[in-house]
């Protein structure tokens, strides 16, 4: 059987300063462009954080290192696993990301999580059909883990993203 999810594909930190982090892993990895994407909004009716609605808002910056995703993420406002984390530990690498094939293929390697004992911290759908959840992963080494799938929609965004890169 094959796993439900594919070989990480991201690569995330969590900054108070989006263009200084740009500016220095352009610098160490040789990136070409990154693309901003401000105040992006996780409503309540579509994102939980610990099992509650979730309101918040986060600036994020994408690029790519050959066909690894780059994700900076900035908070703005609202409680979410980002501010915490800004609070907790500082600026840093926040989770890596790994990619489930279709809706079926998400739930499963929630529920596999869930059997080795990593909760779902913070979970939603965004506009353009992405469903997204973070698990908590101390163990492993990284603070957590972000399941998702990304739809049609969201696939032709990032692949553009990857072009820029070229």
């Amino acid at each position: 059987m094959n796993p439900p999810v594919q070989s990480p594909t991201q690569i995330a930190w969590v900054t108070p300063h989006l263009d200084a982090t740009e500016t220095a892993l352009t610098g160490l990895l040789g990136i070409r462009k990154w693309v901003r994407i401000p105040d992006v909004h996780f409503a309540p009716e579509t994102c939980s954080y610990h099992g509650k609605p979730a309101d918040f808002v986060a600036s994020i910056s994408l690029s790519y290192l050959g066909d690894t995703q780059l994700e900076l993420i900035s908070p703005v406002r609202g409680e979410n696993i980002y501010s915490d984390f800004l609070r907790d530990k500082g600026p840093g690498l926040h989770h890596i990301c790994i990619e489930a094939e279709s809706l079926e293929r998400f739930d499963e390697a929630l529920a596999e999580s869930a059997r080795h004992g990593a909760d779902v911290v913070q979970q939603g759908v965004m506009p353009g059909g992405m469903h997204f959840a973070y698990v908590s992963a101390p163990q492993a080494g990284v603070p957590f883990v972000e399941i998702a799938y990304l739809s049609p929609e969201i696939r032709a965004f990032y692949d553009y993203v990857k072009q820029e890169q070229r």
